[in-house]
């Protein structure tokens, strides 16, 4: 038995920055996916999500008591399915800020939830914003907080723009040009990140007064600036504040980027070939790239795996 897939999602912008209110962009990636699954199970990744699925039914169980108006599941077929031997089968990376937690917890509210929220209904700003929050809920049983966001991008399997924290719709972004040379795409740091030491660090941070000014005054600044460039297909100008805000991740973000990668951060915006951002909460997994020529950066990164998701 296999249940639905879920695809992984990646966070081209807002990273951080939509903590603190400023626009982002989510779209999904299906070259990831996974799926329930329950037969015997044989492998240890198997063996361990099944573990992994009867901690979190507990959580689920403890929240539905907490918050009954939340969200109820059926937990009684829930239970019986995880000690039949349920689990997530999986290609997406743990810890690549491509949101392996998040297509899981798509998956176990589109089976077990009840009076779910569908795909198929008219889904207004106020059913986005419930189904936000059920997901953040849900989620931060494997990241001490979240915004919801991943598992939503993975149940709607849509763009979704984010323009504060309270306002998130549905989008849609310019069609893919498989002839353009422009590109964005995933830099595999060969590292394996945590995203809650992560967001520590950066709530640390927050409490200096010149952090939240450089976050406000540069950081926002430029990510919105990206979100609407991108959307509206606005490459040139895209690619100037691409340029600033990878310069304000690389001066004010340092422990978010493995140090190995510090230099070719840097060697990218100097020689325009390729920019550098965080993908998700970084300290490892994927960096994401954006190009206006992906031969340049190919050439540039030769020594690195490099996955193009996207291409303009």
């Amino acid at each position: 038995m296999k249940g639905p897939l879920f695809y992984s999602k990646i966070l081209l912008f807002g990273e951080y920055g939509i903590i603190k209110d400023s626009k982002g962009l989510s779209i999904p990636y299906n070259f990831f996916k996974g799926a329930l699954k329950t037969d015997k199970l044989s492998s240890d990744i198997a063996k361990n999500s099944n573990k992994s699925l009867e901690a979190f039914t507990k959580y689920l169980e403890g929240l539905q008591t907490d918050n009954p108006a939340l969200v109820s599941f059926d937990l009684k077929t829930l239970k019986k399915d995880v000690k039949d031997g349920m689990y997530f089968d999986s290609s997406i990376p743990q810890g690549y800020g491509v949101g392996s937690s998040g297509a899981l917890v798509a998956a176990i509210y589109d089976k077990y939830a009840q009076d779910k929220i569908t795909v198929l209904e008219n889904l207004t700003r106020d059913k986005l914003l419930h189904l936000k929050k059920i997901f953040g809920t849900m989620e931060s049983f494997f990241h001490g907080k979240s915004s919801g966001l991943d598992p939503l991008n993975s149940y709607l399997s849509l763009p979704i723009l984010i323009n504060s924290q309270d306002n998130i719709e549905s989008t849609s972004i310019p069609s893919q040009n498989m002839e353009g040379k422009g590109a964005v795409f995933l830099l595999d740091s060969g590292i394996t990140g945590e995203t809650a030491p992560m967001v520590q660090i950066f709530m640390e941070n927050m409490k200096k007064e010149g952090f939240r000014k450089m976050l406000k005054d540069q950081f926002i600044k430029h990510t919105d600036a990206c979100v609407e460039d991108f959307i509206n297909g606005n490459v040139k100008s895209l690619f100037g504040n691409l340029k600033q805000l990878s310069h304000v991740v690389l001066d004010n973000f340092k422990p978010m980027i493995p140090a190995e990668f510090h230099k070719l951060w840097k060697q990218g915006i100097e020689s325009n070939d390729y920019y550098l951002k965080l993908c998700g909460s970084g300290g490892g997994g994927y960096i994401l790239g954006f190009t206006q020529d992906i031969h340049k950066a190919k050439n540039a990164l030769k020594d690195y795996n490099l996955e193009v998701v996207y291409n303009f």
